[in-house]
C-alpha cells in the first residue's frame, strides 16, 4: 500500500518543523548555496541517503546553488510523511557539509 497523503493541516505543521522548506504545489523544496564542486558532492551524499531510505528527491544544480524537491510519486505525487523525513535528512547533510541555506 502506498504511503498516505498528508492533509493541508499536517503539511503546515510539518513545514513549521523544517524552516527553509517551502511548499511548491505537490512538493516541498529548499535551495542551498555552496561552491559548484561542493554542490555536486552534496548531491552524492543526499543520493546515498535517499537510496538508504528508499525515497529520492529531484535535484537541480546550478552555479553555486542546489535545490532539492521532494514528493511521493507512488502516492500520486502527493506529500506524505516520507517527504518530510527525507527533508530533515537533507538538512542535516547540508549542514554537515557547510552548505548555506538560500
Amino acid at each position: 500500500m502506498p504511503p498516505q497523503p498528508l492533509t493541508d493541516e499536517e503539511m503546515t505543521r510539518r513545514l513549521a518543523d523544517l524552516p527553509g522548506w517551502q511548499r511548491r504545489g505537490d512538493a516541498i523544496a529548499r535551495t542551498f548555496a555552496h561552491t559548484y564542486h561542493e554542490c555536486l558532492h552534496l548531491a552524492l551524499y543526499v543520493g546515498a541517503k535517499a537510496r538508504e531510505v528508499g525515497h529520492h528527491p529531484d535535484i537541480d544544480i546550478r552555479w553555486q546553488r542546489i535545490t532539492f524537491s521532494i514528493t511521493t510519486h507512488d502516492s500520486g505525487n502527493q506529500l506524505t510523511e516520507k517527504d518530510f523525513e527525507l527533508a530533515a535528512h537533507i538538512d542535516r547533510i547540508a549542514q554537515d557539509h557547510g552548505a548555506e541555506p538560500v
